[in-house]
C-alpha cells in the first residue's frame, strides 16, 4: 500500500481514486443517498449481530440451568459472532461503501486476521457442536459421562486456539510469501485491502472451511438416520425417556438448521474466492461485497434460529427484556419447565 506522490500535484489524478497519489486504487463513487442507505442497512445488521449474540452470551452465563456442555459451546460460538460484529464489520462497512481501505497496512492485516479468526472459530465450534449432538443422539446412555463440561471447555480452547495460531502463522510470518509467492505478491494499488483478503481466503482457508464442513455433513447424516430409527421405537420407551429423546432430537434438528444456514451463507463466498484467485481476481467489487456480506449475515442468524426453536431462549429473553433478572433468585429459574 505504499506509493510515490505525483510531481504535478493532486490535480493531475482523477477524482475517483482512493488517494491523490500515483498508483492509487480506483474508487467507485456512489450517490450520497445510496451511501447513506447502505450505511444504515449495514449498521442495522451490525446491531442485530451484536445484540442477538450478546443475549445468548448473557443468558447462558447468567441462568444456572443453562450451564451445560452444549450451551457453553453455544456461548463461545455467540462470543465469536459478537466480536465479529464489534471489531470487524464496522471497518468492512467502510471498505464496502467507499470501495477503498483508508486505515493503513497494519490495520489491513489486523482486520484480515480478526475476520479470519472469528470466521474459522465459528466453523470449528459448529463442528464441535455436531460432535456433541452426534454423541447425544447416537450414544445417549454414555453421553453424560463422555461429553462433560470439562470436555466442552477443551473443545472451546481448541476452537479458539487452533484458528488463532493457524491464522497468525499464515499472516504474520514469511511462510506464505515463501510458499505461495506467485499468488501473494504486493498489492498493486494504494487503498486496497480486499486483494490480501481474497488471496488469503481463496488458497489458505478453503481447506480449513471445507474439511470441517464435510465432517459436519457426515455427522448430521448419521444423526438423521439414527433419529429416524429412534422415532419408530419411541412408543416402546417410558414417558420420561421418550421426552428426553425428543428433546435431544429437537436440539440436533435446531443445530442442524444452524449448520445448513452456515453452509448456505459461506459456501458462495468461499468458492468464489478460490476460483477468483485462479482467474487473477476478476470478480467485480460489487459481487464480492454481496458474497462477503451474505457470509457475514450468518453471524446474525443463530440468535434468530434460537428464538424460533428454543423455548428456554425465549423465556430468558423475556426475563432480560422485562428486567426480572434484577429480582432475587432469578438466575435459578428452570427455563426448561413447561
Amino acid at each position: 500500500m505504499r506509493a510515490v506522490f505525483t510531481h504535478g500535484g493532486a490535480e493531475e489524478l482523477p477524482a475517483a481514486f482512493c488517494y491523490q497519489v500515483n498508483g492509487s486504487c480506483s474508487r467507485t463513487v456512489h450517490p450520497l443517498g445510496i451511501r447513506l442507505v447502505i450505511y444504515l442497512a449495514c449498521a442495522a445488521g451490525i446491531l442485530t449481530t451484536v445484540l442477538g449474540n450478546l443475549f445468548v452470551v448473557f443468558s447462558v452465563s447468567y441462568f444456572k440451568v443453562l450451564h451445560t456442555p452444549t450451551n457453553f459451546l453455544l456461548l463461545s460460538l455467540a462470543l465469536a459472532d459478537m466480536l465479529l460484529g464489534l471489531l470487524v464489520l464496522p471497518l468492512s462497512t467502510v471498505r464496502s461503501v467507499e470501495s477503498c481501505w483508508f486505515f493503513g497496512d497494519f490495520l489491513c492485516r489486523l482486520h484480515t486476521y480478526l475476520d479470519t479468526l472469528f470466521c474459522l472459530t465459528s466453523i470449528f465450534h459448529l463442528c464441535f457442536i455436531s460432535i456433541d449432538r452426534h454423541c447425544a443422539i447416537c450414544d445417549p446412555l454414555l453421553y453424560p459421562s463422555k461429553f462433560t463440561i470439562r470436555v466442552a471447555l477443551k473443545y472451546i480452547l481448541a476452537g479458539w486456539g487452533v484458528p488463532a495460531a493457524y491464522t497468525a502463522i499464515l499472516l504474520y510470518t514469511d511462510f506464505v510469501e515463501r510458499g505461495l509467492s506467485q499468488w501473494l505478491e504486493e498489492m498493486p494499488c494504494v487503498g486496497s485491502c480486499q486483494l490480501l483478503f481474497n488471496k488469503f481466503w481463496g488458497w489458505l482457508n478453503f481447506p480449513a472451511f471445507f474439511i470441517p464442513c464435510l465432517l459436519m455433513i457426515s455427522l448430521y447424516v448419521k444423526i438423521f438416520v439414527v433419529a429416524t430409527r429412534q422415532a419408530r421405537q419411541i412408543s416402546t420407551l417410558s414417558k420420561s425417556l421418550a421426552g428426553a429423546a425428543k428433546h435431544e432430537r429437537k436440539a440436533a434438528k435446531t443445530l442442524g438448521i444452524a449448520v445448513g444456514i452456515y453452509l448456505m451463507c459461506w459456501l458462495p463466498f468461499t468458492v468464489d474466492t478460490l476460483v477468483d484467485s485462479l482467474l487473477n481476481f476478476v470478480t467485480p467489487p460489487l459481487i464480492f461485497d454481496i458474497f462477503i456480506w451474505f457470509a457475514y449475515f450468518n453471524s446474525a442468524c443463530n440468535p434468530i434460529i434460537y428464538v424460533f426453536s428454543y423455548q428456554w431462549f425465549r423465556k430468558a429473553l423475556k426475563l432480560i427484556l422485562s428486567r426480572e433478572i434484577f429480582l432475587p433468585r432469578t438466575s435459578t429459574i428452570d427455563l426448561y419447565q413447561e
